[in-house]
């Protein structure tokens, strides 16, 4: 079983979840947004599981950065390509098994229930 974590490293809750995963003794790949980026049929899966609107942060300055013409037209399609030029859009963290994505944002009981 290969644990591969996505998210940005100096995020808040990407240091919880490291913190966490660490005291639980689960070992993972770590895959930083900011330094390796993203793969477009990647995010498109992930959009693809659990909707756009769940994988981009819409609660963050980048999103609010972005023109409003651009957030009110988001879609799948356009959520995938909003993604791979500015990483700092999606939900963080991301846990995915074997390749398979499994967990959206940290929750600490979640995680317990499902790693």
């Amino acid at each position: 079983m290969t644990v591969t974590i996505y998210g940005i490293r100096a995020c808040d809750t990407m240091k919880k979840a490291f913190t966490w995963l660490d005291e639980k003794g689960i070992a993972y790949q770590f895959h930083d947004y900011k330094k390796s980026g993203v793969d477009a049929r990647q995010v498109a899966h992930w959009i693809q599981v659990w909707g756009w609107e769940k994988v981009i942060n819409r609660r963050g300055t980048t999103w609010r950065k972005l023109p409003e013409a651009q957030r009110d037209a988001m879609d799948a399609t356009s959520a995938v390509d909003a993604a791979v030029a500015n990483t700092s859009l999606l939900k963080r963290p991301l846990v995915e098994i074997s390749g398979t994505p499994i967990l959206l944002g940290f929750d600490p009981e979640l995680w317990a229930a499902t790693l």
